[in-house]
């Protein structure tokens, strides 16, 4: 996997995408083939969560989008998890779950946090190996304190556009949001769930999406306001983590996740006792010193520019003559074979904690990511299987963990300015929801070693005019991306988004 420095392709590889699924465009003659109807299977199941025993019904499949003469144009593919015996929505809370990518399908958050059964793989950043993958009863599931459906957009899982409908109708910021959206709202339509409480949460750019989605929910006159927002991996704004020359901020941004990273490996001299310890003196460093410095350009006098020097080398674990070399501004590219090249080692991108071995110890960057490729088989088995034997979906079509979703239109509908000149930003959407919900609140989640979407960036997004932070919850973890892929985090994980959802006082 190339690391480019393109918008669209930073974006791209928010969730661990280096595959790409094989074109699935269909001749004429099969998109003007009668379109059947949705296929939906639906099981019952008992199990335990939280310690207690839950009975409810899972119903996996096919939800067709229609234009306004009925006539279907897109199915969505998801499944939900619903507590058997409701008899007061207004009591039991409704979270609707995805990925990102944009074109991951939700397989992650399905089979590794919070569905009802999960995947087992090593929890110390190992490879996951080769089949057969345990997939076992999930204890750490939110079923106990609010039903749950994962959604797959158009282009992932089994979603897709149906007859001559073109995918690229959905796939872009705006587009995507819409369709979910119109999902949600047909959800809660079959379901009679419209005054459940509500929650909306994804992962990387499912974040994107997660507020993007709530702008089109809230922003319109028959509105579905929410009760919250779950932010997994977050990442709202583009422009401040763009890698283009000129912009200085991905370097002050990406700073304290180099710092925990060198701090994990044992490349930190006279080392804090903690992450969260380090993180907190990275951060004060990189707003301060550093930015200043980088600030001030050619113009940075030479004893400053050695003080920073030999700070930025604490805190990245890189030699002073290497950060002299790269003009103290060093890509996460670099830093993931420059850290451990003297031990023939490369890091992790989602998870810096992996080490990846590569064909040799000369290149710039890394071969690959070894914090994907070390997880992905078993996810791709856990899903298939899971979805196929357990849920019982006869379904034709293959499962899309990562797919193709492109051109994808970054331009936000409301936004002005011409293409490519556009700051790419939702963070604002998310200011707006607050300030015109007064029961919204926000849960994040950021892992200490994730480069995808660093922490630090993920708090400078939230912390702008305009937000209310009272209403805005952050909570960390000492893994990645995707923390739940480690035992510890999982529970932490479930144990503090629970927590976030009975605050509203209807999860139980």
């Amino acid at each position: 996997m190339r690391f480019t420095t393109s918008l669209a392709a930073i974006a791209l590889a928010l969730s661990p995408i280096a595959v790409h699924a094989a074109d699935e465009k269909k001749p004429d003659a099969i998109a003007d083939a009668p379109i059947p109807p949705p296929l939906v299977s639906v099981t019952k199941h008992r199990g335990t969560f939280g310690g207690q025993a839950v009975s409810y019904t899972a119903t996996t499949g096919e939800t067709y989008l229609k234009d306004k003469d009925g006539k279907p144009l897109a199915a969505i593919f998801s499944t939900s998890y619903v507590k058997d015996g409701l008899t007061d929505p207004t009591k039991r809370p409704i979270t609707f779950l995805f990925n990102g990518g944009p074109g991951s399908g939700s397989v992650w958050l399905h089979m590794g946090a919070f569905g009802p059964k999960r995947v087992v793989i090593p929890s110390d950043a190992r490879d996951d190996g080769a089949p057969p993958f345990p997939i076992v009863d999930n204890p750490d599931s939110l079923i106990d304190v609010t039903d749950v459906v994962f959604i797959d957009p158009v282009g992932t899982g089994f979603a897709h556009a149906l007859g001559k409908t073109d995918p690229k109708d959905y796939w872009g910021v705006s587009k995507d949001a819409k369709s979910v959206a119109e999902f949600i709202r047909k959800w809660l339509d079959d379901n009679g769930r419209w005054n459940s409480p509500k929650y909306l949460g994804g992962e990387s750019y499912g974040t994107t999406r997660s507020v993007a989605v709530a702008h089109e929910l809230e922003g319109q006159y028959n509105d579905v306001s929410l009760n919250g927002i779950i932010l997994i991996s977050s990442i709202l704004d583009f422009g401040a983590t763009a890698e283009v020359q000129g912009n200085e901020m991905p370097y002050i941004l990406n700073l304290p996740s180099m710092a925990t990273t060198a701090w994990y490996h044992k490349k930190v001299p006279n080392p804090p006792a903690s992450a969260a310890a380090m993180a907190a003196e990275a951060r004060a460093f990189a707003i301060g010193p550093y930015a200043a410095a980088l600030l001030k350009g050619n113009t940075l006098p030479a004893d400053e520019r050695a003080q920073v020097r030999t700070q930025l080398s604490r805190y990245t674990g890189l030699s002073e003559q290497y950060l002299e070399t790269a003009n103290l501004r060093v890509v996460p590219g670099r830093f993931y074979k420059e850290l451990l090249r003297a031990d023939g080692f490369s890091t992790g991108r989602l998870d810096t904690r992996y080490k990846g071995v590569d064909y040799d110890r000369a290149g710039e960057e890394p071969d690959n990511d070894p914090s994907f490729y070390a997880i992905d088989g078993a996810y791709s088995a856990a899903i298939n299987s899971y979805l196929r034997d357990d849920l019982k979906l006869k379904m034709e079509r293959r499962y899309v963990t990562i797919g193709p979703v492109g051109p994808w239109e970054w331009k936000l509908e409301d936004q002005r300015g011409r293409d490519g000149e556009v700051y790419v930003n939702v963070a604002p959407y998310l200011g707006q929801a607050l300030r015109e919900n007064s029961g919204l609140r926000v849960f994040v989640g950021q892992g200490w070693y994730d480069f995808a979407t660093p922490f630090f960036a993920a708090e400078y997004s939230m912390n702008r005019p305009g937000f209310d932070p009272s209403r805005i919850q952050f909570h960390y973890y000492d893994a990645g991306h995707m923390m739940y892929v480690r035992d510890e985090d999982l529970h932490k994980l479930s144990s503090d988004v629970k927590a976030f959802i009975r605050q509203g006082g209807t999860g139980r």
